[in-house]
């Protein structure tokens, strides 16, 4: 795994004396020095820059400034035109894209079906992957050249989301990918892609630098140059924006939020999220790494038991989370998708506290007195991530079970989850754009042949959701689809508590005045969707 980013910031004390006496003298407006260079202050930078490396949002979205899929996601998710300037759905299991014959790689050459097919086969088989993208590529069993640029794409069970699952893999040129690997990739020898940038430099914990790749098909950049720079603190990325050291900022704290969004000189840009918070538990290991009795004694795994999972869930107050950890900037979560979203059922609303419940379901599953747990978490990943996981521990605290917590960094957290190394952890996932989407990564059990269950970190494993899930992914009548997955999800949530939901995030941009910024769904911070005020 590569080193998690560095903290690149000042001493508390001189930061904010820095930036009030900046904020008050400059003219923000001409901070960046040039109109043609963005500087964008993000939380993390990538943890590779191979883009098959990890199936992580914020891998994907470094990715889409050098390559591209074949088929993009809009700020609402919704498909758009990118390599493939058409598509369409022959039979049950064969789809044709149609290249758009001016998407050229950097050096020059036209993207081919050779091409793609070389990405299908490398995306999900990249070395010590922490997130694989085999969930979208194991499904392949043919990629064809149809001629007149038509690329056919022939999978082994009908596949409905196969052009939104291809939308997250980006499409690397065979010639500079073949026999590289993620080290040439971060170093930038294998960096030739289609996409809007071209790549300049970047180091793990470094800025991410990028510039306008003037032979690009699709719109043109506003700006020229871009740097997206790691400021993991986010009272830092506050003061790097009030200074004029950067122009735009994502994961703005609510507090911080209003008040740039009350200042003439700033513009704020938000959306809800399709994320969905929520805790993974170990349900399958006979003794879980950081359960035990209270007096430190160990214990079978009461993870196991549902009754026991479904208790934990009960006693967690997310009205409380949302409101007084996340300040507004979160929506109490019963389902495992934002409302309105393919595949939800209206009435998985958020659950209640009832301490009395879950005291009773901790009792008949044999645990009257609870027992000692570790909440395990990232500390720069989330929204007030930290704070979410301490309060959770002071929930359960109040249900007679032994709460402590452990946070950690971006880079060793994903590293940590990635290898079991926790019983509960607080994750996070996007539905890839339905609720179909997170069923099939967090909820199917681990099944590598069939790619599913990829990032089902608590290995949850039932027959019966599996079955549901897989009819599901094989149904190309929308309405049938919905169906089956609304039903797997009450199974999941509501009976096994395959995972805990707790909330969806609300996405926040904020930026010097003359910057522009259209929020996404998916929490992509892109360069190409900033933009000059009018």
């Amino acid at each position: 795994m590569p080193a998690c980013p560095l903290h690149h910031q000042m001493p508390e004390v001189p930061m904010r004396l820095r930036a009030a006496l900046l904020a008050a003298a400059m003219v923000l407006p001409g901070a960046a020095g040039a109109q043609d260079l963005l500087r964008i202050g993000v939380e993390s930078g990538p943890t590779s820059l191979d883009p098959h490396y990890a199936s992580l949002i914020t891998n994907i979205a470094f990715a889409r400034h050098v390559f591209q899929p074949l088929v993009q996601q809009d700020a609402r998710q919704e498909l758009r035109p990118a390599i493939a300037s058409a598509w369409r759905v022959v039979d049950d299991l064969t789809w044709e894209f149609t290249i758009d014959p001016q998407a050229r790689f950097h050096d020059g050459a036209p993207v081919t079906a050779e091409d793609v097919a070389f990405t299908i086969q490398r995306a999900g088989n990249v070395p010590n992957s922490p997130s694989s993208f085999g969930y979208a590529t194991r499904v392949v069993t043919a990629v064809e050249d149809a001629g007149g640029g038509v690329v056919r794409i022939r999978t082994r069970v009908p596949t409905p989301l196969l052009a939104n699952n291809l939308a997250l893999v980006m499409i690397v040129s065979k010639k500079h990918g073949e026999g590289a690997t993620t080290a040439d990739y971060n170093a930038g020898r294998a960096m030739i892609g289609t996409g809007p940038f071209r790549h300049v430099s970047w180091q793990p914990g470094s800025p991410f630098v990028a510039e306008r790749n003037p032979a690009f098909h699709g719109a043109t950049p506003a700006y020229a140059r871009v740097e997206f720079r790691p400021i993991p603190a986010a009272a830092a990325r506050v003061a790097a924006l009030s200074a004029g050291d950067v122009d735009l900022i994502e994961i703005v704290p609510p507090e911080q939020f209003e008040r740039f969004r009350g200042d003439a000189r700033f513009t704020t840009s938000e959306s809800p999220s399709n994320r969905l918070i929520f805790l993974t538990l170990d349900s399958d290991r006979a003794e879980s790494p950081f359960v035990r009795a209270k007096d430190g004694s160990p214990v079978p795994n009461p993870l196991r038991d549902a009754r026991v999972r479904r208790a934990l869930s009960l006693a967690i107050n997310r009205q409380a989370l949302t409101e007084r950890i996340l300040r507004g900037q979160a929506l109490p979560a019963g389902d495992l998708g934002p409302p309105g979203y393919f595949g939800t059922s209206p009435d998985l609303t958020a659950e209640r506290l009832d301490l009395e419940g879950a005291r009773k379901l901790l009792a008949e599953a044999g645990f009257p007195q609870g027992f000692a747990v570790q909440v395990n978490g990232p500390n720069d990943r989330f929204v007030n991530d930290e704070g979410v996981v301490q309060a959770i521990a002071q929930m359960w605290t109040r249900l007679g079970i032994a709460a402590t917590v452990e946070t950690k960094p971006r880079g060793t957290w994903l590293s940590e989850a990635a290898q079991l190394k926790y019983s509960v952890n607080l994750a996070g996932f996007s539905p890839n754009p339905e609720v179909l989407g997170m069923l099939e990564t967090q909820v199917h059990s681990w099944n590598t042949s069939l790619g599913l269950g990829t990032a089902n970190r608590g290995r949850f494993s039932n027959s019966g959701i599996d079955a549901l899930i897989q009819r599901a992914r094989a149904t190309m009548n929308n309405d049938e689809r919905a169906r089956l997955t609304r039903e797997a999800t009450r199974q999941a949530i509501r009976e096994q508590t395959a995972l805990i939901a707790l909330y969806f995030q609300v996405n926040t941009w904020a930026m010097r005045r003359g910057v522009t910024y259209e929020a996404r769904t998916d929490e992509m911070t892109l360069a190409q969707s900033a933009g000059h005020a009018p």
